[in-house]
């Protein structure tokens, strides 16, 4: 049983049920009617039915039996039609059935015929059957439906006991009721079926006209979920018009419009606090280039000192150095995002991307020697427009990420390719991948992961490398990318092609 339960809700689930408010109520209407339809339908035809049956059931009361009782005395002669208290038919209604049984044998079974000789009988025959049919019927003169397959009609028929200890039937015909009921079942079917038509066209229009104002709503949310939110200077656009705030669609469209309010005070919040550390982190940075870089200056100076110096201070004072070229580049590349972040517009010159790619491999194979580099670029050189020093920098830093977070033996390779809108620059590296954990924020600033055989001397970035490239790619309206497992790993660079000049 559960089986045949599962496949019919499956099959009620495939349904093409309506998927849009104004489709449900719609349809619903148009379902209500029809099933009050149906209703008003089915109690009519039932009523009429029973009324056209119990008026049959009285003229059967009031006929009796003299009809079957006439066909015991009945003699095949024409002066049946004289009439004698048994043998008068002229009051019988055409199509009267009447039928004489002696156990349940039929021993006479005749019909008042239609026409002008309505008063001469016309002998039937019945079959086995239907004369068993009318054995079966109890002789106590209530009226019941019996089918005559003989005369391929059915009629209301009472049996009543004789005086010669045979049962005499006597039945109407239903057809006449039949073809009212079935009239009627025609014009409600039409009638019912012209104003479901006129009132699914007419609700589906009400609805439409009533959900207007629901309409403007789901608009204006539409609108605001294609806006930006996520960074920057954000406009709201107008507020969803107001409705009459007694009903549903009333309030929802004043609370809409109240969460609006609401998210457009927290975005401007946020892009004034944005601006605020925005312009903290540019002005930290710039102000720290100086005394950073005189640290340095200091250091490299004293390293220089022609005197005998201990090797404790020979060693603080390289550590020094070190340590201040690398705050040096933190600094710079802070100052770099915050310039970006800023909107800072950047060099909108040619760039021969294959050549950046070639000096980027030849600088990384210098540097990370214990490691295989390949090189996969087109036979013709690709070009964008962008700051090729911002390029180079992307670069750098993609392939110093691959040099830095793989062992030695590690494979690298580089590819080039475009499709003459895009450009694809891919660096896939053969290492162990970017821990799980954080590659949904392998962008985001001072993000590291470092590599376990890197040792504490050697220390670590500062997590800048990749959102400086995710920074500049956006800056070139392009988009990075990452995909990562055990074994392969793949950053995408995409960035526009030029336009090709008419």
């Amino acid at each position: 049983m559960r089986p045949v339960l599962r496949r019919a809700a499956r099959g009620l689930r495939r349904l093409p049920w309506p998927r849009t408010l104004r489709a449900r109520l719609s349809a619903g209407l148009v379902v209500l009617l029809a099933v009050s339809c149906a209703a008003v339908g089915v109690a009519a035809v039932v009523e009429l039915d029973g009324f056209l049956t119990r008026r049959l059931d009285q003229q059967l009361a009031d006929v009796g039996s003299r009809l079957p009782a006439s066909l015991e005395h009945r003699m095949p002669t024409p002066s049946d039609h004289d009439g004698d208290e048994h043998g008068d038919t002229r009051r019988q209604v055409t199509g009267t059935f009447g039928a004489r049984l002696v156990g349940v044998r039929v021993t006479n079974a005749a019909v008042v015929p239609s026409g002008s000789a309505a008063a001469n009988l016309r002998d039937v025959t019945l079959s086995a059957a239907d004369g068993a049919r009318l054995a079966a019927l109890p002789a106590d003169g209530r009226a019941r439906t019996v089918a005559l397959e003989s005369l391929h009609a059915s009629y209301r028929a009472a049996a009543y006991r004789g005086k010669d200890g045979d049962v005499l039937i006597t039945g109407l015909p239903l057809e006449p009721v039949e073809a009212a009921v079935r009239r009627l079942e025609l014009v409600a079917g039409i009638v019912f079926g012209v104003a479901l038509v006129i009132a699914g066209v007419a609700g589906a229009l009400w609805v439409r006209w009533s959900l207007r104002p629901l309409n403007r709503v789901a608009a204006t949310a539409t609108r605001v979920s294609e806006l930006p939110l996520a960074s920057g200077d954000v406009v709201l656009p107008a507020r969803a018009p107001a409705a009459d705030p007694r009903g549903e669609v009333g309030q929802v469209a004043a609370a809409f419009n109240r969460m609006l309010g609401h998210v457009e005070n927290a975005l401007t919040k946020r892009q004034a606090s944005e601006e605020r550390l925005r312009g903290f982190a540019a002005d930290a940075s710039h102000e720290l280039r100086t005394p950073v870089a005189s640290v340095r200056g200091h250091a490299e100076l004293a390293l220089l000192h022609p005197g005998p110096v201990p090797l404790q201070v020979t060693r603080a004072l390289e550590r020094i150095a070190a340590e201040s070229a690398r705050m040096g580049e933190m600094v710079d590349e802070m100052l770099l995002l915050a310039r970006l972040d800023a909107g800072r517009p950047l060099e909108r010159r040619p760039v021969d991307l294959t050549r950046l790619v070639l000096d980027a491999v030849t600088d990384a194979r210098a540097a990370g020697p214990g490691h295989g580099w390949a090189l996969e670029l087109p036979e013709e050189p690709v070009t964008v427009t962008g700051d090729a020093h911002r390029l180079q920098q992307v670069l750098a830093n993609l392939l110093a990420n691959a040099r830095s977070h793989t062992p030695a033996g590690t494979k690298v390779t580089v590819s080039l390719e475009t499709d003459g809108d895009t450009v694809r620059l891919d660096v896939h590296d053969t290492g162990p991948g970017v821990p799980e954990e954080i590659r949904p924020g392998v962008f985001e600033r001072f993000t590291r992961a470092e590599h376990r055989r890197r040792t504490e001397a050697a220390g670590g970035g500062a997590g800048l490398g990749l959102s400086i490239v995710a920074a500049v790619t956006e800056a070139h309206g392009g988009e990075v990318s990452l995909k990562s497992h055990p074994g392969t790993t793949t950053f995408t660079v995409r960035l526009p092609t030029p336009p090709t000049p008419h």
